[in-house]
């Protein structure tokens, strides 16, 4: 413990100087006592009330005005806290596969809700950052504690070219949790992690999935991937001269399942199998702690006072000192 006014402790020496004043008045009572009647006569003549009772009220008064005086010299005390710092990077497939209504009201749109439940329960103190990508991937949101931003960027995102680049979309947003400092001077990086969310497949891009997921691993950043749609997806293309292209996306949970276990993230088959709350408690628990230094002042001026009322109640109720 250390005080950040400790001086001011210097006033803790009226404590011993009042206790040495009782007793002095303590003996001056009985001697005063003494010169009306013989000691041995006074048990029969008074009743005596037992020691303690009789002490106990002064001993919580000057209790209490000790703590008040280590009040004022403010009490300081380092406490182990956990850190209130890691990072989230969520990763939205926009490509154009996404369009297809094999999940309700089309996978984009499942996927979007999914990650607004993210949002919605980021812990505290946590940042949050949106990746999206199609034939190339982009940085959206960047790392923030801003959640308003971040349901914008969600919102906005619009499925467009079919082209996938999928593995440099998890590349991508490892560089994002790498980037992301601690808040204190020279504190380790904060943990992050990265939730993907994709109909699978790559069609684009220069980095395979393998290599995303082993710079994943390596990195530290667990991937967790969550498969949007079915095997009988389907998109509608439309064509010159009023026609109508029938494409065939089928959902490819493969890619998503190899790149989670390879990076030791999670692999979720639908969107409704996410468990939002497992993802984050996986999270925390590589947070870690800090110390944190905390004030004690009203803790020990509250407990004096406390005292102090004790004392003054049990003078009255035994002494009959209330008006």
């Amino acid at each position: 413990m250390s005080f950040a006014a400790p001086l001011l402790l210097v006033f803790l020496l009226a404590v011993p100087a009042a206790v040495a004043g009782y007793l002095w008045l303590e003996r001056r009572r009985e001697s005063r006592a003494a010169g009306w009647a013989a000691p041995a006569l006074l048990p029969n003549l008074v009743e005596r009330p037992p020691n303690w009772r009789r002490h106990l009220p002064t001993a919580l008064l000057l209790a209490g005005v000790a703590l008040l005086l280590v009040g004022f010299a403010r009490p300081r005390t380092s406490i182990s806290v956990k850190r209130q710092e890691a990072t989230v990077v969520l990763v939205l497939d926009v490509s154009g596969s996404m369009a297809a209504k094999d999940a309700q009201p089309s996978r984009l749109g499942a996927a979007r809700a999914a990650a607004l439940r993210f949002v919605d329960k980021l812990p505290k103190g946590y940042r949050m950052a949106l990746v999206t990508f199609s034939d190339h991937a982009a940085v959206s949101v960047p790392a923030t504690h801003d959640l308003i931003a971040m349901r914008a960027g969600i919102a906005r995102a619009k499925s467009g070219p079919q082209g996938t680049a999928l593995a440099d979309a998890v590349s991508r947003a490892v560089d994002v949790g790498l980037s992301v400092k601690g808040q204190a001077q020279g504190a380790r990086r904060p943990p992050a992690i990265v939730v993907l969310f994709s109909d699978g497949g790559q069609t684009a891009g220069r980095v395979t999935p393998a290599q995303a997921a082993a710079k994943a691993k390596k990195s530290g950043i667990p991937v967790s991937t969550v498969a949007v749609g079915t095997p009988d997806g389907v998109v509608l293309q439309p064509l010159t001269g009023g026609f109508t292209e029938r494409i065939q996306v089928p959902a490819q949970a493969a890619v998503l399942q190899t790149i989670a276990q390879e990076s030791a993230g999670r692999f979720y088959p639908t969107v409704a199998s996410v468990n939002v709350n497992t993802i984050y408690r996986d999270l925390g628990s590589r947070v870690g702690r800090q110390n944190k230094t905390v004030e004690m002042t009203a803790a020990a001026a509250g407990g004096g006072l406390v005292l102090m009322l004790a004392g003054a109640a049990l003078s009255g109720l035994w002494f009959r000192r209330f008006p």
